[in-house]
């Protein structure tokens, strides 16, 4: 079978596809991930063929505050949108289509007859379980989290508004807003998988049939992978060190953040690993190391503790490795992922982004990683162990072989 993914955003928006799509190859599947040219080198890394779709995330600008994020969304949709379908050959068998994706895609499956499958990383149907996990951590009651999720919702539809108009008159489909459009697949029970593990969120009761939790999509490492020697030699030549990174967050920060992080590790009397992404974090000296990307699953085992924005990605890939956590969200989604660490006990608590110092940051890393910290060390490995026993791959591929055959692929 051919399937297509299509993917886009931030790395960790793309990256766990690269281990989804090695596992369908590994089924006998034929793959393309599509996604943002940036992320070429990690399908192929994996054995993926690529193509490119027109939108870089790191080209709209500030995403720290919430309207800056809305207008960087915005921008961002529209010009995925202008290159979407270019991305579709004839001979697709089917679409598997991200969160970011799926409201472009569902025009695609419209015009060409081609299935689809939602593949996604966050919990975005409305609960009564949680509120909706871009607003806040505050439960608003089971009728309030529902009536905030459906809100939640529309406001998303509203930023696909212009990109679904011109997609659809590009394909030549008579009008159709993106509000309809979900209440279309709704009404038709479209299948998606959502790529985290139970253990950390469970299924909501009152979601509909066809919307499943199968675990998490790791990104693909291969096994010749190995740590840069740098790394390998900083690793060796002291007790374990904290891990600091901010992924796609914290543009133009990095001075700051970089004075802030070498400032808390001293105060907590720990050596640093940290890791440049969009920040640009750098220091120096016998007690800390600046890295580029690495692998997480690679390097998270050998840490004493991950600070991190709490993206859906890393907060996984730290309770993976069985380690605590010092969460710092920042923005959309990452306040959601930060409580529900909270609340497994693998972290002591979100440190807000824009109230981090070097103070609560040592005092954090403190509780995360002396006599507190064994706790929630314990709290890390008793999800590890879940999440390691898990298959999401296997899950995915036997809906996405049943969802082609019902289709007559």
């Amino acid at each position: 079978m051919r399937i297509l993914i299509a993917a886009a955003g931030s790395r960790g928006d793309v990256d766990p596809y690269t281990g989804l799509g090695a596992g369908l190859r590994r089924a006998g599947h034929d793959v393309v991930l599509a996604a943002p040219d940036t992320f070429a080198p990690l399908a192929r890394r994996a054995g993926l063929d690529f193509r490119g779709l027109p939108a870089d995330p790191r080209a709209h600008g500030d995403v720290t505050g919430r309207r800056g994020l809305m207008r960087s969304a915005a921008a961002f949709v529209d010009r995925l949108a202008r290159g979407f379908a270019d991305a579709v050959r004839e001979d697709t068998d089917l679409l598997v289509l991200s969160t970011i994706t799926a409201p472009l895609g569902w025009h695609l499956t419209e015009a060409t007859g081609i299935p689809s499958i939602g593949a996604y990383l966050q919990p975005t149907t409305p609960t009564g379980d949680f509120p909706p996990v871009v607003t806040g951590t505050r439960s608003l009651g089971r009728l309030g989290n529902r009536a905030a999720g459906r809100l939640g919702v529309r406001m998303a539809d509203r930023l696909y508004d212009e990109a679904v108009a011109g997609l659809r008159r590009d394909l030549g489909l008579p009008p159709l807003g993106p509000a309809a459009a979900r209440r279309r697949q709704e009404a038709a029970r479209w299948p998606v998988l959502h790529g985290f593990s139970e253990a950390v969120v469970p299924r909501p009761a009152d979601w509909r049939p066809g919307l499943d939790v199968v675990g998490n999509w790791w990104p693909y490492v291969g096994p010749d992978e190995r740590l840069p020697a740098e790394l390998e030699d900083f690793l060796a030549a002291g007790p374990r060190p904290v891990f600091v990174g901010f992924g796609s967050m914290a543009r133009g920060e990095g001075e700051r953040l970089s004075e802030l992080t070498v400032g808390a590790l001293r105060r907590a009397g720990l050596r640093g690993v940290l890791q440049r992404g969009s920040a640009g974090l750098a220091a120096t000296g016998d007690d800390v190391l600046t890295v580029g990307d690495v692998p997480h699953a690679l390097l998270f085992p050998r840490v004493a503790a991950v600070v991190h924005h709490a993206g859906a990605g890393t907060s996984a890939a730290a309770l993976r490795a069985a380690v605590p956590s010092v969460p710092v969200p920042v923005a959309a989604d990452q306040p959601f992922w930060a409580a529900r660490l909270t609340a497994l006990g693998a972290a002591p608590g979100p440190l807000p982004f824009a109230e981090l110092t070097a103070e609560r940051l040592a005092a954090a890393l403190d509780s995360a990683v002396r006599d507190a910290g064994r706790a929630h060390t314990r709290a890390a490995a008793g999800v590890a162990e879940r999440l390691t026993a898990q298959d999401a791959v296997a899950r995915t591929v036997e809906t996405i072989e049943r969802v082609a055959q019902e289709a007559g692929r």
